[in-house]
């Protein structure tokens, strides 16, 4: 069964790929496509991003359609500086991966070094049987100033974050700690969504 993933970053998809072609789900994205919606992200919430990407493919292709979004907090920011929506568009601009962990780094260094930070994350699904919708948070890491040497391409800010239960980068954990910590990232949760919510 195809189910289309309305995104263009490979690395989200990437995170539920195998487990659901596992359950034979295989899933596409916007690049499989022979076009893109040009989509106005206005929601005021991770779901209601997700909502808007999922209905507007769906209506169009009536492929069973994934919509995902993600807001960032930090803790130590004040309400009118928080990225919230805007992860990536600083001051009317999309960044890039490096300009990402570049504005981000600079944040951390003017407010002392260390930022504790939490994703909200919103998944919604659109298909004929109407539309479902899940939101978990991931908050148990926060960012420092100085990005490790590795990178994963659509997720730069995990360049930046720590884990505090190992003391390291993210991206420097061993695939056992990886496996460690994503349990506690909702991601089986999420797959089951997905699978009790697609076939």
């Amino acid at each position: 069964m195809k189910v289309l993933f309305a995104t263009t970053n490979e690395a989200k998809v990437g995170k539920y790929r195998k487990a659901l072609k596992e359950k034979g789900i295989e899933l596409i994205t916007v690049k499989d496509l022979d076009f893109k919606l040009e989509i106005e992200e206005n929601g005021k919430d991770a779901i209601e991003n997700a909502y808007i990407k999922a209905k507007a493919y769906y209506d169009v292709t009536l492929i069973p359609t994934i919509g995902m979004d993600n807001n960032l907090f930090i803790e130590e920011l004040p309400d009118e500086k928080q990225p919230g929506n805007h992860v990536r568009r600083v001051n009317g601009k999309e960044l890039t991966d490096e300009e990402m962990i570049e504005y981000y780094t600079k944040l951390v260094k003017e407010n002392g070094g260390k930022l504790t930070a939490k994703w909200i994350f919103g998944m919604v699904i659109c298909n004929h049987n109407g539309i479902k919708k899940c939101s978990w948070v991931k908050d148990n890491f926060y960012f420092v100033d100085k990005p490790c040497e590795k990178r994963i391409q659509g997720y730069p800010l995990d360049s930046i974050s720590v884990i505090p239960e190992f003391n390291q980068y993210f991206l420097e954990l061993t695939e056992e700690d990886k496996k460690r910590y994503k349990r506690k990232d909702n991601i089986n949760n999420v797959i089951e969504f997905i699978i009790k919510n697609i076939l």
